[in-house]
Protein backbone atom coordinates (compact mmCIF):
# COMPACT_ATOMS: atom_id res chain seq x y z
CA UNK A 1 0.00 0.00 0.00
CA UNK A 2 1.05 3.53 -0.90
CA UNK A 3 1.58 6.09 1.83
CA UNK A 4 -0.71 9.35 0.25
CA UNK A 5 -1.56 12.84 0.74
CA UNK A 6 -3.36 16.08 -1.03
CA UNK A 7 -3.72 19.10 -0.34
CA UNK A 8 -5.37 21.91 -2.45
CA UNK A 9 -4.04 25.72 -1.99
CA UNK A 10 -5.98 28.83 -3.49
CA UNK A 11 -4.20 30.96 -6.14
CA UNK A 12 -3.79 34.33 -4.54
CA UNK A 13 -4.23 36.45 -8.00
CA UNK A 14 -6.29 40.00 -7.23
CA UNK A 15 -8.18 40.86 -10.83
CA UNK A 16 -7.18 44.39 -11.52
CA UNK A 17 -7.51 44.30 -15.23
CA UNK A 18 -4.65 41.90 -16.82
CA UNK A 19 -5.47 40.27 -19.49
CA UNK A 20 -6.11 36.81 -19.33
CA UNK A 21 -4.51 33.80 -20.72
CA UNK A 22 -5.83 31.67 -24.04
CA UNK A 23 -8.14 33.79 -26.49
CA UNK A 24 -4.68 36.08 -26.71
CA UNK A 25 -7.36 38.66 -27.10
CA UNK A 26 -6.86 42.92 -25.86
CA UNK A 27 -10.20 43.63 -24.00
CA UNK A 28 -10.06 39.94 -22.50
CA UNK A 29 -9.19 41.31 -19.19
CA UNK A 30 -10.38 40.08 -15.72
CA UNK A 31 -11.67 42.65 -13.44
CA UNK A 32 -13.36 40.43 -10.65
CA UNK A 33 -13.37 36.81 -9.80
CA UNK A 34 -16.14 34.43 -9.82
CA UNK A 35 -14.51 31.61 -8.61
CA UNK A 36 -11.49 30.91 -6.31
CA UNK A 37 -8.58 29.55 -8.92
CA UNK A 38 -6.29 26.39 -7.08
CA UNK A 39 -3.65 24.71 -7.04
CA UNK A 40 -4.39 20.57 -6.18
CA UNK A 41 -1.85 18.26 -5.11
CA UNK A 42 -1.19 14.65 -4.39
CA UNK A 43 1.79 13.21 -2.66
CA UNK A 44 2.47 9.01 -3.26
CA UNK A 45 5.35 7.85 -1.27
CA UNK A 46 6.29 4.01 -2.31
CA UNK A 47 9.22 2.16 -1.27
CA UNK A 48 12.57 4.22 -0.41
CA UNK A 49 11.08 7.47 -0.58
CA UNK A 50 10.56 6.97 -3.98
CA UNK A 51 7.72 10.10 -4.06
CA UNK A 52 5.34 10.81 -7.30
CA UNK A 53 4.01 14.46 -7.37
CA UNK A 54 0.85 15.71 -9.00
CA UNK A 55 -0.17 19.15 -9.16
CA UNK A 56 -2.78 20.54 -11.21
CA UNK A 57 -3.49 23.69 -11.54
CA UNK A 58 -6.72 26.24 -12.72
CA UNK A 59 -4.45 27.55 -15.38
CA UNK A 60 -4.52 28.01 -19.17
CA UNK A 61 -0.85 26.20 -18.89
CA UNK A 62 1.53 25.63 -17.29
CA UNK A 63 5.32 27.83 -18.04
CA UNK A 64 8.91 27.49 -17.80
CA UNK A 65 9.19 29.86 -15.18
CA UNK A 66 6.41 28.33 -12.94
CA UNK A 67 8.26 24.85 -12.59
CA UNK A 68 11.75 26.25 -12.17
CA UNK A 69 10.76 28.44 -9.64
CA UNK A 70 8.65 25.39 -8.01
CA UNK A 71 11.42 22.91 -8.41
CA UNK A 72 13.81 25.48 -7.78
CA UNK A 73 11.79 26.12 -3.97
CA UNK A 74 10.90 22.42 -3.22
CA UNK A 75 14.99 21.30 -3.66
CA UNK A 76 15.31 24.01 -1.03
CA UNK A 77 12.76 22.78 1.46
CA UNK A 78 13.63 18.89 0.35
CA UNK A 79 17.27 18.57 -0.49
CA UNK A 80 17.97 15.15 -1.92
CA UNK A 81 14.29 13.83 -0.99
CA UNK A 82 12.96 15.97 -3.71
CA UNK A 83 13.42 14.27 -7.40
CA UNK A 84 12.34 16.72 -9.89
CA UNK A 85 12.04 14.43 -12.59
CA UNK A 86 8.86 12.70 -10.86
CA UNK A 87 6.91 16.14 -10.61
CA UNK A 88 3.85 16.74 -12.98
CA UNK A 89 2.12 20.05 -13.27
CA UNK A 90 -0.65 20.37 -15.41
CA UNK A 91 -2.95 23.23 -15.93
CA UNK A 92 -6.55 22.46 -16.91
CA UNK A 93 -6.24 24.89 -19.93
CA UNK A 94 -9.49 27.44 -18.53
CA UNK A 95 -9.17 30.42 -20.72
CA UNK A 96 -10.20 32.59 -17.37
CA UNK A 97 -7.32 32.70 -15.50
CA UNK A 98 -4.80 35.15 -15.00
CA UNK A 99 -1.79 35.63 -18.11
CA UNK A 100 1.67 36.87 -17.92
CA UNK A 101 3.22 34.56 -16.16
CA UNK A 102 5.96 33.29 -18.79
CA UNK A 103 9.33 34.48 -19.01
CA UNK A 104 8.31 33.99 -23.05
CA UNK A 105 7.19 37.04 -24.72
CA UNK A 106 4.50 36.50 -27.12
CA UNK A 107 1.50 35.25 -25.01
CA UNK A 108 2.31 37.86 -22.50
CA UNK A 109 1.88 40.71 -25.10
CA UNK A 110 -2.24 41.32 -24.12
CA UNK A 111 -0.96 41.52 -20.55
CA UNK A 112 0.66 43.29 -21.45
CA UNK A 113 4.43 41.75 -20.33
CA UNK A 114 4.96 39.96 -17.69
CA UNK A 115 3.53 39.81 -14.69
CA UNK A 116 5.82 39.22 -11.19
CA UNK A 117 3.17 38.94 -8.43
CA UNK A 118 0.93 36.31 -10.74
CA UNK A 119 4.01 33.83 -10.85
CA UNK A 120 5.09 34.44 -7.32
CA UNK A 121 0.62 33.55 -6.24
CA UNK A 122 1.12 30.62 -8.48
CA UNK A 123 4.26 29.35 -7.32
CA UNK A 124 3.40 30.14 -3.46
CA UNK A 125 0.28 28.00 -3.89
CA UNK A 126 2.29 25.19 -5.70
CA UNK A 127 4.49 24.50 -3.18
CA UNK A 128 2.21 24.93 -0.08
CA UNK A 129 -0.23 22.42 -1.45
CA UNK A 130 2.71 19.47 -1.98
CA UNK A 131 4.48 20.26 1.36
CA UNK A 132 0.94 20.23 3.21
CA UNK A 133 0.45 17.01 0.83
CA UNK A 134 3.39 15.43 1.65
CA UNK A 135 2.78 16.01 5.54
CA UNK A 136 -0.36 14.96 4.86
CA UNK A 137 0.63 11.69 3.62
CA UNK A 138 -1.18 8.30 5.58
CA UNK A 139 -1.71 4.40 4.05
CA UNK A 140 -3.62 4.33 0.82
CA UNK A 141 -5.02 2.17 -1.58
CA UNK A 142 -4.98 3.61 -4.99
CA UNK A 143 -7.59 2.30 -7.34
CA UNK A 144 -7.68 2.43 -11.52
CA UNK A 145 -10.96 2.79 -13.44
CA UNK A 146 -12.53 4.34 -16.81
CA UNK A 147 -16.04 5.23 -17.75
CA UNK A 148 -17.68 6.13 -21.03
CA UNK A 149 -19.69 9.21 -21.28
CA UNK A 150 -23.02 8.04 -23.46
CA UNK A 151 -23.28 9.04 -26.61
CA UNK A 152 -26.25 11.52 -26.10
CA UNK A 153 -24.04 13.54 -22.61
CA UNK A 154 -24.09 16.60 -23.99
CA UNK A 155 -20.07 17.49 -23.01
CA UNK A 156 -17.78 17.61 -25.84
CA UNK A 157 -17.79 17.80 -29.61
CA UNK A 158 -14.76 18.00 -32.48
CA UNK A 159 -14.65 21.66 -33.25
CA UNK A 160 -12.38 20.85 -36.41
CA UNK A 161 -14.18 17.91 -38.36
CA UNK A 162 -12.21 18.13 -41.87
CA UNK A 163 -9.07 18.10 -40.20
CA UNK A 164 -10.78 15.24 -38.09
CA UNK A 165 -11.68 13.39 -41.21
CA UNK A 166 -8.33 13.14 -43.07
CA UNK A 167 -6.67 11.00 -40.48
CA UNK A 168 -7.05 7.38 -42.69
CA UNK A 169 -7.14 5.46 -38.98
CA UNK A 170 -10.98 7.25 -38.20
CA UNK A 171 -14.30 6.31 -39.02
CA UNK A 172 -15.36 9.26 -41.08
CA UNK A 173 -17.79 11.88 -39.12
CA UNK A 174 -20.19 13.94 -40.59
CA UNK A 175 -21.18 17.50 -39.26
CA UNK A 176 -23.69 15.93 -37.19
CA UNK A 177 -21.21 13.45 -35.78
CA UNK A 178 -18.87 15.96 -34.38
CA UNK A 179 -19.59 14.65 -30.49
CA UNK A 180 -18.40 10.79 -31.77
CA UNK A 181 -15.03 12.71 -33.54
CA UNK A 182 -13.39 12.31 -29.89
CA UNK A 183 -11.94 9.81 -27.06
CA UNK A 184 -15.25 10.18 -24.75
CA UNK A 185 -13.50 8.07 -22.39
CA UNK A 186 -12.58 9.45 -18.91
CA UNK A 187 -9.73 7.84 -16.92
CA UNK A 188 -9.49 7.78 -13.34
CA UNK A 189 -7.76 7.14 -10.12
CA UNK A 190 -8.87 6.80 -6.84
CA UNK A 191 -7.51 7.23 -3.78
CA UNK A 192 -9.46 5.06 -0.75
CA UNK A 193 -8.86 5.09 3.17
CA UNK A 194 -11.20 2.63 4.89
CA UNK A 195 -12.80 1.59 1.96
CA UNK A 196 -13.99 5.00 1.28
CA UNK A 197 -13.33 7.15 -1.64
CA UNK A 198 -11.50 9.84 -0.40
CA UNK A 199 -9.90 11.68 -3.45
CA UNK A 200 -9.42 11.47 -6.97
CA UNK A 201 -7.62 12.42 -10.45
CA UNK A 202 -9.93 12.37 -13.58
CA UNK A 203 -8.41 12.75 -17.27
CA UNK A 204 -10.76 13.64 -19.73
CA UNK A 205 -10.09 15.64 -22.91
CA UNK A 206 -12.22 18.81 -23.54
CA UNK A 207 -11.53 22.30 -23.77
CA UNK A 208 -11.94 24.49 -20.88
CA UNK A 209 -12.98 27.17 -22.96
CA UNK A 210 -17.11 27.62 -22.01
CA UNK A 211 -17.02 30.44 -21.01
CA UNK A 212 -15.99 33.36 -24.05
CA UNK A 213 -13.95 36.22 -24.40
CA UNK A 214 -16.54 38.73 -23.65
CA UNK A 215 -16.90 38.19 -20.18
CA UNK A 216 -14.02 39.76 -17.70
CA UNK A 217 -13.73 37.57 -14.25
CA UNK A 218 -11.40 34.89 -13.25
CA UNK A 219 -12.79 31.58 -13.44
CA UNK A 220 -12.01 27.76 -13.17
CA UNK A 221 -14.87 27.01 -16.06
CA UNK A 222 -16.02 23.57 -16.80
CA UNK A 223 -12.83 21.82 -14.73
CA UNK A 224 -12.52 23.80 -11.96
CA UNK A 225 -16.50 23.66 -11.41
CA UNK A 226 -16.39 19.65 -11.92
CA UNK A 227 -13.74 19.49 -9.36
CA UNK A 228 -15.59 21.59 -6.75
CA UNK A 229 -18.74 19.78 -7.15
CA UNK A 230 -17.36 16.26 -6.55
CA UNK A 231 -15.31 17.85 -3.46
CA UNK A 232 -18.47 19.01 -2.26
CA UNK A 233 -20.29 15.65 -3.13
CA UNK A 234 -17.24 14.19 -1.22
CA UNK A 235 -17.36 16.46 1.54
CA UNK A 236 -21.16 15.65 2.17
CA UNK A 237 -20.78 11.75 2.35
CA UNK A 238 -18.41 13.04 5.41
CA UNK A 239 -14.84 12.89 4.08
CA UNK A 240 -12.51 15.34 5.65
CA UNK A 241 -10.44 17.67 3.25
CA UNK A 242 -11.53 15.73 -0.21
CA UNK A 243 -9.61 16.80 -3.19
CA UNK A 244 -10.59 15.88 -6.52
CA UNK A 245 -8.17 16.71 -10.03
CA UNK A 246 -9.99 17.08 -13.58
CA UNK A 247 -7.01 17.10 -15.70
CA UNK A 248 -6.66 17.04 -19.82
CA UNK A 249 -6.33 14.73 -22.47
CA UNK A 250 -6.24 15.07 -25.67
CA UNK A 251 -8.22 18.10 -25.88
CA UNK A 252 -6.28 20.11 -28.82
CA UNK A 253 -9.67 19.69 -31.28
CA UNK A 254 -11.99 19.27 -28.41
CA UNK A 255 -15.29 21.95 -27.54
CA UNK A 256 -17.43 21.78 -24.85
CA UNK A 257 -19.54 23.36 -27.30
CA UNK A 258 -21.60 22.15 -30.05
CA UNK A 259 -20.38 22.14 -33.69
CA UNK A 260 -22.52 20.52 -36.29
CA UNK A 261 -25.70 22.39 -38.14
CA UNK A 262 -26.60 26.00 -36.73
CA UNK A 263 -23.48 26.63 -34.35
CA UNK A 264 -23.30 29.47 -34.68
CA UNK A 265 -26.89 30.15 -33.78
CA UNK A 266 -26.81 28.17 -30.62
CA UNK A 267 -23.70 29.85 -29.49
CA UNK A 268 -25.29 33.11 -30.00
CA UNK A 269 -27.99 32.71 -27.52
CA UNK A 270 -25.54 32.10 -25.16
CA UNK A 271 -24.55 35.70 -23.52
CA UNK A 272 -22.93 36.47 -20.06
CA UNK A 273 -24.68 34.78 -17.05
CA UNK A 274 -25.82 31.66 -19.59
CA UNK A 275 -22.23 30.90 -19.79
CA UNK A 276 -21.82 30.47 -16.18
CA UNK A 277 -24.86 28.05 -16.33
CA UNK A 278 -23.46 26.30 -19.49
CA UNK A 279 -19.35 25.80 -17.93
CA UNK A 280 -21.08 24.64 -14.40
CA UNK A 281 -23.34 22.00 -16.26
CA UNK A 282 -20.67 20.90 -18.22
CA UNK A 283 -18.44 20.24 -15.20
CA UNK A 284 -21.65 18.21 -12.98
CA UNK A 285 -21.58 15.69 -16.32
CA UNK A 286 -17.49 15.07 -16.15
CA UNK A 287 -18.36 14.68 -12.17
CA UNK A 288 -21.52 12.94 -12.45
CA UNK A 289 -19.23 9.97 -14.75
CA UNK A 290 -16.33 10.16 -12.39
CA UNK A 291 -18.32 9.32 -8.87
CA UNK A 292 -20.53 7.24 -11.01
CA UNK A 293 -17.32 5.08 -12.14
CA UNK A 294 -16.26 5.15 -9.03
CA UNK A 295 -19.65 3.62 -7.35
CA UNK A 296 -20.68 0.88 -10.47
CA UNK A 297 -17.54 0.28 -12.18
CA UNK A 298 -15.14 -2.83 -11.36
CA UNK A 299 -12.14 -1.12 -9.72
CA UNK A 300 -8.43 -2.34 -10.18
CA UNK A 301 -5.92 -2.05 -7.10
CA UNK A 302 -3.12 -0.11 -8.05
CA UNK A 303 0.10 -2.23 -6.79
CA UNK A 304 3.72 -2.00 -7.78
CA UNK A 305 6.88 0.35 -8.07
CA UNK A 306 6.75 4.60 -8.78
CA UNK A 307 9.27 5.67 -11.81
CA UNK A 308 9.70 9.00 -14.36
CA UNK A 309 11.59 9.91 -17.52
CA UNK A 310 12.19 13.05 -18.20
CA UNK A 311 13.96 15.41 -20.60
CA UNK A 312 14.06 18.64 -22.56
CA UNK A 313 14.05 18.25 -26.06
CA UNK A 314 14.89 21.09 -28.71
CA UNK A 315 11.45 20.91 -30.59
CA UNK A 316 12.66 23.36 -33.25
CA UNK A 317 15.86 20.84 -33.94
CA UNK A 318 14.77 17.62 -34.30
CA UNK A 319 15.20 15.10 -37.52
CA UNK A 320 12.49 12.33 -38.09
CA UNK A 321 13.44 8.87 -38.18
CA UNK A 322 12.07 7.37 -41.44
CA UNK A 323 9.67 5.49 -39.17
CA UNK A 324 7.66 8.70 -37.96
CA UNK A 325 7.67 10.17 -41.32
CA UNK A 326 6.06 7.55 -44.28
CA UNK A 327 9.37 6.42 -44.98
CA UNK A 328 10.73 10.00 -46.26
CA UNK A 329 14.19 11.06 -45.24
CA UNK A 330 15.03 14.35 -44.27
CA UNK A 331 12.52 15.34 -42.63
CA UNK A 332 12.72 17.62 -40.16
CA UNK A 333 10.99 20.11 -37.16
CA UNK A 334 11.50 23.78 -37.55
CA UNK A 335 11.65 27.16 -35.45
CA UNK A 336 8.43 27.90 -34.36
CA UNK A 337 5.71 29.63 -36.91
CA UNK A 338 2.18 31.07 -36.87
CA UNK A 339 0.13 30.70 -38.84
CA UNK A 340 -2.63 33.15 -40.59
CA UNK A 341 -5.43 30.46 -39.46
CA UNK A 342 -3.68 30.90 -35.76
CA UNK A 343 -4.71 34.41 -35.87
CA UNK A 344 -8.45 33.48 -37.63
CA UNK A 345 -8.80 31.90 -33.79
CA UNK A 346 -11.68 29.18 -33.32
CA UNK A 347 -15.37 30.37 -34.58
CA UNK A 348 -17.68 28.85 -31.93
CA UNK A 349 -14.70 28.71 -28.79
CA UNK A 350 -12.65 32.49 -29.31
CA UNK A 351 -13.11 34.01 -32.78
CA UNK A 352 -9.85 35.73 -33.77
CA UNK A 353 -9.56 38.31 -36.85
CA UNK A 354 -12.10 38.26 -38.94
CA UNK A 355 -12.16 36.03 -42.37
CA UNK A 356 -11.30 38.68 -44.39
CA UNK A 357 -8.66 40.24 -43.09
CA UNK A 358 -7.17 35.88 -42.23
CA UNK A 359 -7.86 35.78 -45.90
CA UNK A 360 -5.38 38.63 -46.68
CA UNK A 361 -2.92 37.83 -44.55
CA UNK A 362 -2.63 34.44 -45.97
CA UNK A 363 -2.24 36.34 -49.38
CA UNK A 364 0.43 38.07 -47.92
CA UNK A 365 2.56 34.89 -47.03
CA UNK A 366 1.97 33.30 -49.74
CA UNK A 367 3.70 36.81 -51.24
CA UNK A 368 6.70 36.28 -48.73
CA UNK A 369 7.66 32.54 -49.50
CA UNK A 370 7.29 33.41 -53.35
CA UNK A 371 9.88 36.06 -52.82
CA UNK A 372 11.84 34.24 -50.14
CA UNK A 373 12.25 31.14 -52.72
CA UNK A 374 12.91 32.26 -55.87
CA UNK A 375 16.79 33.56 -55.64
CA UNK A 376 18.78 30.79 -54.72
CA UNK A 377 21.75 33.38 -54.58
CA UNK A 378 19.93 35.21 -51.70
CA UNK A 379 21.56 35.21 -48.47
CA UNK A 380 18.38 33.51 -46.65
CA UNK A 381 17.79 31.03 -49.56
CA UNK A 382 18.72 27.86 -47.48
CA UNK A 383 17.16 29.21 -44.59
CA UNK A 384 13.52 29.41 -46.02
CA UNK A 385 14.07 26.74 -48.32
CA UNK A 386 14.29 24.61 -45.04
CA UNK A 387 11.80 26.18 -43.16
CA UNK A 388 8.78 25.79 -45.85
CA UNK A 389 10.22 22.31 -46.08
CA UNK A 390 9.51 21.77 -42.61
CA UNK A 391 6.04 24.50 -42.49
CA UNK A 392 4.70 22.82 -45.34
CA UNK A 393 1.06 24.26 -46.44
CA UNK A 394 1.46 26.74 -43.23
CA UNK A 395 0.55 30.20 -44.89
CA UNK A 396 3.90 31.53 -42.10
CA UNK A 397 2.75 34.95 -41.19
CA UNK A 398 4.94 34.94 -38.02
CA UNK A 399 8.24 33.41 -38.03
CA UNK A 400 8.33 33.35 -34.32
CA UNK A 401 11.82 31.54 -33.77
CA UNK A 402 13.48 33.82 -35.91
CA UNK A 403 11.39 36.94 -34.96
CA UNK A 404 10.03 38.31 -38.02
CA UNK A 405 6.18 39.04 -38.96
CA UNK A 406 6.00 38.31 -43.05
CA UNK A 407 9.88 37.77 -43.17
CA UNK A 408 10.33 41.47 -42.07
CA UNK A 409 11.77 41.94 -37.99
CA UNK A 410 9.13 42.02 -35.40
CA UNK A 411 8.32 46.05 -34.76
CA UNK A 412 8.33 46.81 -38.61
CA UNK A 413 4.89 46.64 -38.96
CA UNK A 414 2.43 49.52 -37.74
CA UNK A 415 0.71 49.03 -34.68
CA UNK A 416 -2.15 52.02 -35.48
CA UNK A 417 -5.19 49.47 -35.79
CA UNK A 418 -3.91 46.72 -33.42
CA UNK A 419 -2.70 47.01 -29.81
CA UNK A 420 -1.21 43.47 -30.13
CA UNK A 421 1.22 44.91 -32.68
CA UNK A 422 1.43 48.16 -30.97
CA UNK A 423 2.38 46.39 -27.34
CA UNK A 424 4.86 44.33 -29.38
CA UNK A 425 6.71 47.57 -30.95
CA UNK A 426 6.65 49.07 -27.54
CA UNK A 427 9.04 46.03 -26.28
CA UNK A 428 10.75 45.81 -29.48
CA UNK A 429 11.90 49.27 -28.90
CA UNK A 430 12.44 49.19 -25.17
CA UNK A 431 14.98 46.27 -26.41
CA UNK A 432 12.68 43.68 -23.87
CA UNK A 433 12.94 41.33 -26.63
CA UNK A 434 16.10 41.15 -28.17
CA UNK A 435 17.39 37.85 -27.23
CA UNK A 436 14.40 36.63 -25.27
CA UNK A 437 12.35 33.90 -27.11
CA UNK A 438 9.11 34.57 -28.02
CA UNK A 439 7.48 31.06 -27.28
CA UNK A 440 9.37 28.17 -25.67
CA UNK A 441 11.74 26.07 -28.00
CA UNK A 442 13.17 23.87 -25.87
CA UNK A 443 10.35 22.25 -23.64
CA UNK A 444 10.10 19.12 -21.44
CA UNK A 445 8.48 15.37 -22.31
CA UNK A 446 8.05 13.01 -19.56
CA UNK A 447 6.68 9.29 -18.45
CA UNK A 448 5.48 8.45 -14.88
CA UNK A 449 5.02 5.31 -13.78
CA UNK A 450 2.82 4.54 -10.73
CA UNK A 451 1.98 1.00 -10.69
CA UNK A 452 1.19 -1.01 -13.51
CA UNK A 453 -0.30 2.72 -15.04
CA UNK A 454 1.81 5.00 -17.10
CA UNK A 455 0.86 8.49 -17.83
CA UNK A 456 2.13 10.29 -20.77
CA UNK A 457 2.80 13.58 -19.99
CA UNK A 458 3.19 16.10 -22.85
CA UNK A 459 3.59 20.32 -23.02
CA UNK A 460 1.09 20.61 -26.12
CA UNK A 461 -2.88 20.75 -26.99
CA UNK A 462 -2.49 17.43 -28.44
CA UNK A 463 -5.41 16.89 -31.16
CA UNK A 464 -7.46 13.21 -30.56
CA UNK A 465 -5.59 11.20 -32.77
CA UNK A 466 -2.16 12.76 -32.07
CA UNK A 467 -2.88 11.83 -28.69
CA UNK A 468 -3.56 8.29 -29.40
CA UNK A 469 -0.74 7.88 -31.99
CA UNK A 470 1.43 9.12 -29.17
CA UNK A 471 0.27 6.24 -26.85
CA UNK A 472 -0.05 3.84 -29.36
CA UNK A 473 4.10 4.46 -29.63
CA UNK A 474 4.75 3.82 -26.09
CA UNK A 475 2.50 1.19 -25.73
CA UNK A 476 4.37 -0.60 -28.55
CA UNK A 477 7.77 0.19 -26.52
CA UNK A 478 6.43 -1.04 -23.00
CA UNK A 479 4.72 -3.64 -24.46
CA UNK A 480 8.29 -5.73 -23.34
CA UNK A 481 6.71 -5.15 -19.60
CA UNK A 482 3.85 -7.23 -18.59
CA UNK A 483 3.86 -5.30 -15.68
CA UNK A 484 2.61 -2.71 -17.09
CA UNK A 485 -1.41 -2.80 -18.26
CA UNK A 486 -2.20 1.38 -19.26
CA UNK A 487 -1.25 4.00 -21.04
CA UNK A 488 -2.58 7.08 -20.74
CA UNK A 489 -1.88 10.59 -21.75
CA UNK A 490 -1.97 13.91 -19.53
CA UNK A 491 -2.03 16.92 -21.85
CA UNK A 492 -0.71 20.52 -20.56
CA UNK A 493 1.86 19.33 -18.37
CA UNK A 494 5.06 21.05 -17.32
CA UNK A 495 5.14 23.90 -20.02
CA UNK A 496 3.18 24.95 -23.27
CA UNK A 497 4.25 24.68 -26.83
CA UNK A 498 1.36 25.39 -28.73
CA UNK A 499 -0.53 22.54 -30.85
CA UNK A 500 0.47 18.83 -32.01
CA UNK A 501 -1.69 17.96 -34.98
CA UNK A 502 -1.55 14.89 -36.99
CA UNK A 503 0.37 15.38 -40.76
CA UNK A 504 -2.69 14.97 -42.19
CA UNK A 505 -4.68 17.09 -39.98
CA UNK A 506 -1.96 19.67 -40.35
CA UNK A 507 -2.87 19.78 -44.20
CA UNK A 508 -5.83 21.18 -43.61
CA UNK A 509 -4.71 24.39 -41.77
CA UNK A 510 -6.90 24.84 -39.98
CA UNK A 511 -6.51 27.04 -36.36
CA UNK A 512 -4.71 23.56 -34.36
CA UNK A 513 -2.18 23.45 -37.48
CA UNK A 514 -1.69 26.99 -37.70
CA UNK A 515 -0.72 26.92 -34.12
CA UNK A 516 1.36 23.78 -34.35
CA UNK A 517 4.55 25.69 -34.53
CA UNK A 518 7.65 23.16 -35.04
CA UNK A 519 5.80 22.29 -38.71
CA UNK A 520 3.96 19.18 -40.16
CA UNK A 521 6.68 16.97 -38.92
CA UNK A 522 5.38 17.99 -35.13
CA UNK A 523 3.56 14.85 -34.53
CA UNK A 524 6.25 13.03 -35.70
CA UNK A 525 9.10 14.16 -33.31
CA UNK A 526 6.99 13.94 -30.21
CA UNK A 527 6.70 9.92 -30.95
CA UNK A 528 10.23 9.42 -31.57
CA UNK A 529 11.18 11.51 -28.12
CA UNK A 530 8.66 9.25 -26.20
CA UNK A 531 9.90 6.30 -27.73
CA UNK A 532 13.31 6.63 -26.51
CA UNK A 533 12.00 7.91 -23.14
CA UNK A 534 10.18 4.82 -22.74
CA UNK A 535 12.52 2.42 -23.67
CA UNK A 536 14.72 4.42 -20.82
CA UNK A 537 11.70 4.02 -18.92
CA UNK A 538 12.39 0.15 -19.22
CA UNK A 539 15.60 0.07 -17.45
CA UNK A 540 17.38 -0.03 -14.27
CA UNK A 541 17.69 3.43 -13.35
CA UNK A 542 21.62 3.50 -13.29
CA UNK A 543 21.73 1.94 -16.50
CA UNK A 544 19.45 4.91 -18.52
CA UNK A 545 21.38 6.88 -20.38
CA UNK A 546 19.29 10.31 -21.72
CA UNK A 547 19.32 13.68 -21.47
CA UNK A 548 18.80 15.13 -17.95
CA UNK A 549 20.69 18.40 -17.93
CA UNK A 550 19.47 20.45 -20.87
CA UNK A 551 17.42 23.29 -19.80
CA UNK A 552 16.12 26.62 -21.77
CA UNK A 553 18.41 29.17 -21.86
CA UNK A 554 18.01 32.31 -18.91
CA UNK A 555 16.12 35.10 -20.05
CA UNK A 556 17.87 37.81 -19.86
CA UNK A 557 17.01 39.76 -16.32
CA UNK A 558 17.25 43.30 -17.98
CA UNK A 559 14.88 42.02 -20.80
CA UNK A 560 12.78 40.91 -18.63
CA UNK A 561 12.38 44.06 -16.29
CA UNK A 562 11.49 45.84 -19.75
CA UNK A 563 8.67 43.21 -20.16
CA UNK A 564 7.06 44.03 -16.98
CA UNK A 565 4.34 46.52 -17.36
CA UNK A 566 3.24 47.09 -13.65
CA UNK A 567 3.30 50.91 -13.50
CA UNK A 568 2.34 51.46 -17.00
CA UNK A 569 -1.23 48.93 -16.95
CA UNK A 570 -3.63 51.64 -16.23
CA UNK A 571 -2.37 54.20 -19.08
CA UNK A 572 -1.66 50.80 -21.37
CA UNK A 573 -5.22 49.13 -21.36
CA UNK A 574 -7.19 52.38 -20.02
CA UNK A 575 -8.39 53.48 -23.62
CA UNK A 576 -7.73 50.24 -25.36
CA UNK A 577 -4.14 51.59 -26.96
CA UNK A 578 -0.65 50.94 -25.76
CA UNK A 579 1.43 53.84 -25.16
Amino acid sequence: MYQVGWDKQEIKIKAQGYAMFGFGNWHHRAHEARTALYARSFSILAEQKNRLIFCCLDLGCITYAMRSQAVARLKQIYATDFDETQLVLMATHTHSAPGGCGYEALYNMPTPGFVPEHLNAIVDAIVSSIQNAIQNEQATEIVQTTQLFANETPVAWNRSIKSYNRNPDVSKRTDKETHLALNREMQLIGFYREQKLQAFISLFGVHATCLSNQLRAHDGDNKGYAAAFAEQALAEQGIQNPVTIFAQASAGDVSPHFHGPNEHKIRNKMKGEKEYQYAQQNGRYQTELALSAFEKNALKTVEGKVDAVFSYVDMSDIEIPAEFAFDRTGAKTSGACHGASFFGGVPIDGPGVAKPLMMGMGILADQVKRLKTRNPAAADYAYYQALYASQGPKKILMETGAKKILGQPIGTPPGIFDPLIAEMNRQVKAGAIQESLLVAHVVPLQIIRLGQLTLVCGPGEFTTIAGQRVLNTVKKVLASNSDIEQVWLCSYCNDYMGYVTTFEEYQEQAYEGGHTLFGQWTLAACQSKFQDLAAQLLLAKDQREYDQTTRPKPVPAEELAKRTNYGNLKSAVGSGKVI
